[in-house]
């Protein structure tokens, strides 16, 4: 079976969506171009295995719509996500169903992510809703980011919690870029102290570097910026 064909060059949109398709699996392509065909209102404009392809048909063709797996070879999903244009509604289908992919994948422009896993029904009903200005998550990648959100939640309050106040001063002043011995005489504490300080913040914190320190506070407003 041969790359898929998209229709005619002469037939005219008529109001249909431009989609383009890039799955490292032929079969994977075909099926999905299958649904959205027999569903009505879409145009092929692209497809493709591989992530450079899809940029440079996305750039070609200026899609409506988007379907994708994050797992391209080449450059990757991510990167493609990056990189289509703002007209460009993109919906992520794939079998990752970690939040931190679905996190990533929202964070880059995403507007709505299926498994490959879920009905064929949900997946046109994501196209669907994107092509309508909306986002859309199944209910199990919703719940997903709900418990995971939770979690967060949890191991932030801990964290608030595990520190002592000297503790807190301490994660501020490196926050602003203070050296240990900064930190000591701002505080009028010994530069062993902060260092000792300095240690018990990355056991709590469980962070391996100050920088990583820095990052985790910042991001979880331990300080202030």
């Amino acid at each position: 079976m041969g790359a898929l064909t998209p229709t005619a060059p002469g037939l005219e949109f008529c109001g249909m969506r431009k989609v383009l398709i890039a799955d490292p699996h032929e079969v994977v392509r075909w099926g999905v171009w299958d649904l959205l065909r027999s569903s009505g209102g879409f145009e092929l404009c692209g497809e493709t295995g591989d992530g450079r392809g899809a940029i440079e048909q996305a750039r070609k063709t200026a899609p409506d719509v988007a379907v994708l797996d994050v797992a391209l070879p080449g450059p990757g999903g991510f990167e493609l996500l990056r990189q289509l244009g703002p007209r460009t509604a993109a919906v992520v289908l794939t079998e990752a169903r970690s939040e931190d992919v679905v996190r990533d994948c929202l964070g880059a422009g995403a507007m709505a992510y299926v498994l490959k896993s879920d009905p064929l029904a949900m997946l046109l009903e994501a196209v669907r809703s994107v092509v309508a200005g909306k986002p859309f998550l199944t209910p199990g990648i919703a719940q997903l980011l709900v418990v995971d959100l939770f979690g967060r939640k949890r191991e932030l309050r801990r964290s608030r919690e595990a520190l002592t106040a000297r503790e807190r001063e301490v994660l501020q002043l490196l926050a602003e870029g203070m050296s240990n011995k900064e930190v000591a005489r701002a505080l009028a504490i010994g530069a062993r102290t902060v260092e000792t300080h300095r240690m018990n913040l990355m056991a709590k914190l469980e962070c391996r570097s100050i920088a990583q320190l820095v990052r985790y506070a910042v991001r979880n407003q331990l300080v202030c910026a």
